[in-house]
């Protein structure tokens, strides 16, 4: 909810969790393995050492996991929502479902910050904090 609109927020989260109902069956077990699926275990800060800047690798604490989880689901439903022009629970749904299957923009985000920290892994000695 950005600007504030509740009740129409609640009624495009209601008919979100209802097409799972109807379609895949339990809709907790269907969101709570799609935030799963999407949970960050590291992450990349910039350090500066030296005058130079590194991208040190780091490991993300849970909550903050659960947070850029359901963040990344959400963006990637308003991104998917401006290419096709079609209803926004429609989009969520699709981009849940995508990510219970380990696939999506969500997804592929996570995949690119794991892959940016592996690549990075031997400035991991200077994370001193």
């Amino acid at each position: 909810m950005k600007v504030g609109k509740r009740t129409k927020v609640r009624a495009i989260v209601y008919q979100t969790f209802h097409r799972p109902a109807r379609t895949e069956g339990d809709v907790i077990k269907l969101m709570v393995d799609a935030i799963a699926n999407i949970k960050p275990i590291c992450k990349v800060e910039k350090v500066r050492v030296a005058s130079t800047i590194y991208d040190v690798p780091g490991i993300v604490a849970r909550d903050r996991q659960q947070t850029l989880a359901i963040r990344w689901i959400l963006e990637a439903t308003f991104k998917r929502r401006i290419s096709y022009g079609i209803s926004l629970e429609k989009c969520s749904f699709d981009e849940i479902l995508d990510a219970y299957r380990k696939r999506g923009i969500s997804r592929k985000k996570r995949e690119n910050l794991h892959g940016l920290a592996s690549a990075n892994r031997s400035f991991a000695h200077f994370k001193w904090w």
